[in-house]
């Protein structure tokens, strides 16, 4: 009876507007978001500031802090957003990858909202979210969209793919890291500089007060169009480690440069690769997505490779640069207009392989 009820909504769906609850848990923040076809009209994120003093995020840690934070945040999308629970079609929520723990939260508690309310519920690839988002349009405007097929270059903490996107359900991953992704890169290179968590932002902030060309950090080679940035951190890690036996304080004289160069370095690698994708498909609408693409340096630089090349390129906004439910609820909004409704024996996933 649950699924002839939801298939019934689906229906009726279909001729009015679709309004979808997005739940994102996957990490350390815990966010809700509430989208009406695909305008977004809120979008709450709870952060997690308890893992600062660890200097990375703790699992535990973080599934406890979801589950004091959930309710608050679901409640607070909807009241921002102005609907009941009631006026919702679907709850769309992030399955993987992720973290197990933090990601069981949030899939626990959209299923028990689905049982309690019977509203349909619908699985979402967390990294699909991130490319989507540039699909979003906000109350009071309409932000703008690639065309398909656009490449996105999607670049976090845990990856770094190229991914040619040829519609909201069809996405082929062209390339991506065979070790640590980029955004790893940036922040275990600002531990060993001492640089508070997370250190892509501060690494972005005092990269703007240095040389970019000041150091020179290994570059990789690597098959196709595939990533690859463990030997560029153990480039640093020497540079590092030598010049500090000759001078101590090295780190500290040499920071906003350092940063620069780093920066400027995996900077360099991420573009020279997409725009190989871009000659060999063609394909000239680029967006990027993830957390990194937050970066001002990763920004500027897509922005000016298009402008030598005539690509049309997209940024995201910046609350749509990190974890976010807006982003969930864009891909869920897709999935439910195809019908793609998810049992309630679904289960998080941790891996990315595990949702392909």
């Amino acid at each position: 009876m649950h699924n002839r009820t939801h298939f019934f909504r689906y229906l009726c769906g279909m001729n009015n507007t679709i309004t979808i609850l997005g739940i994102e848990s996957s990490c350390d923040d815990t966010s809700a978001a509430v989208l009406r076809n695909n305008v977004l009209l809120s979008n709450v994120i709870a952060s997690q500031a308890v893992h600062i003093k660890y200097g990375g995020v703790i699992p535990e840690l973080a599934s406890r802090a979801h589950q004091q934070n959930i309710i608050p945040v679901v409640d607070t999308a909807l009241k921002e957003a102005g609907i009941g629970i009631d006026e919702v079609d679907a709850i769309a929520f992030t399955r993987g990858p992720g973290l197990v723990g933090s990601l069981l939260v949030g899939v626990s508690f959209a299923k028990g909202l689905s049982i309690a309310r019977n509203i349909p519920l619908v699985e979402v690839n967390h990294l699909q979210g991130h490319i989507l988002s540039h699909l979003i349009d906000l109350p009071d405007r309409e932000l703008p969209h690639p065309r398909f097929p656009f490449l996105c270059l999607l670049v976090s903490g845990g990856h770094t793919q190229i991914v040619r996107v040829d519609s909201p359900s069809e996405m082929e991953i062209l390339g991506t890291t065979i070790d640590d992704a980029a955004g790893e890169a940036f922040d275990k290179c600002a531990k060993v500089m001492g640089l508070p968590y997370p250190g892509g932002p501060v690494i972005d902030r005092l990269a703007q007060e240095g040389d970019p060309k000041a150091f020179h950090f290994a570059r990789p080679h690597v098959d196709g169009f595939n990533y690859s940035f463990s030997g560029l951190k153990t480039s640093f890690l020497y540079t590092l480690r030598d010049a500090v036996k000759e001078n101590p304080n090295f780190i500290e004289e040499h920071k906003a440069d350092l940063c620069a160069s780093l920066q400027h370095t995996i900077i360099e690698i991420l573009l020279k690769q997409l725009v190989r994708v871009s000659k060999e498909t063609g394909i000239r609408d680029i967006a990027i997505a993830g957390g990194v693409s937050a970066n001002s340096g990763l920004r500027n630089g897509i922005v000016a490779e298009g402008k030598k090349r005539g690509w049309r390129t997209f940024l995201p906004e910046f609350k749509f640069t990190t974890d976010n439910a807006a982003m969930i609820a864009m891909s869920g909004y897709h999935r439910y207009q195809k019908g793609e409704f998810s049992s309630l024996d679904i289960a998080p996933v941790a891996r990315l392989e595990e949702l392909l």
